[in-house]
């Protein structure tokens, strides 16, 4: 018997951000994700549903890049949440993908008093 002939695996961008956005969202300090526009300076917190709204999926040249847009708990250290954001979401990536990420990039688009955001 021969083996088959190797095929072709393509993982959509949308697959990509549902991930990145399921792993930010487990953060520390990160009350959820914000849409990647903003309509007159304010930021809503997205639904669960939605959280992909929230991330940008690229590819340059065979990098894969990924934009994640956050709100954050008001009082948290920003730069040390942002950095452990990067981590997990490159770490769950990479573990479900196998896709090597060459950059995480955070926009803090805004912060958030409280712990509970109302819901739409």
């Amino acid at each position: 018997m021969q083996p088959l002939p190797p095929g072709k695996i393509e993982i959509s961008p949308q697959v990509i951000a549902t991930l990145a956005g399921r792993a930010v969202t487990q953060c520390y300090g990160v009350v959820g994700m914000a849409p990647r526009r903003l309509h007159d300076g304010w930021a809503e917190v997205l639904q669960q549903e939605n959280l992909r709204r929230g991330v940008d999926v690229s590819w340059h040249g065979h990098q894969l890049i990924i934009e994640l847009h956050v709100i954050m708990e008001h009082g948290v250290r920003i730069a040390e949440v942002a950095r452990n954001i990067i981590d997990v979401v490159r770490y769950q990536v990479e573990k479900v993908t196998g896709l090597e990420v060459a950059q995480v990039n955070v926009t803090v688009e805004g912060l958030h008093q409280g712990k509970t955001v109302p819901q739409e």
